[in-house]
């Protein structure tokens, strides 16, 4: 078996233990070197618990801290014991939804400079040699400016890390980048159980909610099921921005989604690896109608 080495590049706090908490603990369990890279601290996130509310932002950006801490209690439940920064802790800052004044910040990771920042991450790409580069599509999955630029500082260090005339330490070619995925077909089955769920949050339909792919666009399907209590435990040390009732959650606006320890994922770059039936109900699997691949490393000799 190769040494497997799986890099992911998150934008904030909470985004690896929401979108790919399960895979992460997957791997890291089964001797893969996993990288976390996170761009910033998460200083504009909206903290629910009340007795929190001292780290708004407005605040000296007392939250960045905090959730410093909490990144590092959500790493411990995963398994994963390489975590850095981008650049710094605090290098860039959290730039808030598209639109808002704090797009505006002079260190906005929105702002950064492309070459720049995509620099701080071929270093980390040089040094950790990742096979699996794993980020956001184009659009950020949903549109955050910094879960855009992300995936911008991403494309452009899988580029750059391969060229030997840039930058210092040996060149590295990624074998595979993936963008994070949800199939429509988890948001509707969601959807469905949550009405028939005892819980507080709230049920947005399926087609208003700003991300979600076509079933036929997704590529990978990592079944991490019997990681998902690390999951759960590292969403719930993400304490000033996720509340959850296992087997949901909600972020502050209390919209109600599902924990899932099955997670989906696009081929972005990369030959595909051999796809597979996904396991059948009665032997625990989901019924999914899809042959996809089911290893992020698979075809990687």
């Amino acid at each position: 078996m190769i040494d497997r080495r799986l890099l992911l590049v998150h934008a904030h706090p909470d985004d690896e233990s929401i979108g790919t908490g399960a895979t992460m603990a997957k791997y890291a369990a089964e001797g893969a070197h996993v990288t976390l890279v996170t761009c910033t601290l998460g200083e504009e996130g909206e903290i629910i618990p009340k007795d929190l509310a001292r780290l708004a932002a407005d605040r000296d950006d007392a939250l960045g801290p905090y959730r410093i801490d909490e990144l590092d209690a959500a790493c411990r439940a995963l398994g994963v014991e390489d975590h850095r920064f981008l650049g710094a802790p605090g290098r860039w800052r959290d730039s808030g939804m598209m639109g808002v004044a704090s797009n505006d910040h002079p260190k906005a990771f929105w702002r950064a400079d492309l070459d720049e920042a995509a620099g701080e991450l071929v270093k980390v790409i040089r040094e950790v040699r990742p096979q699996v580069l794993v980020t956001y599509d184009d659009n950020g999955f949903y549109g955050h400016p910094d879960h855009i630029q992300a995936h911008r500082v991403s494309r452009r260090a899988f580029e750059l890390a391969a060229d030997a005339g840039f930058g210092e330490g040996e060149p590295w070619q990624i074998a595979k980048f993936y963008h994070t995925a949800l199939a429509r077909s988890v948001m509707r089955r969601t959807a469905e159980a949550l009405r028939e769920a005892d819980v507080d949050f709230l049920i947005e339909a399926v087609d208003d909610m700003p991300f979600g792919n076509p079933d036929e666009d997704v590529t990978t399907e990592i079944d991490a099921r019997a990681w998902i209590g690390n999951k759960i435990e590292a969403m719930r040390a993400h304490a000033t921005q996720i509340v959850v009732d296992d087997p949901w959650y909600a972020l502050s606006n209390n919209i109600g989604q599902e924990v899932l320890g099955v997670e989906h994922y696009t081929l972005a770059f990369g030959v595909r690896g051999p796809a597979v039936p996904g396991p059948p109900v009665e032997a625990g699997g989901l019924g999914e109608p899809h042959n996809r691949e089911n290893d992020l490393f698979a075809g990687i000799g």
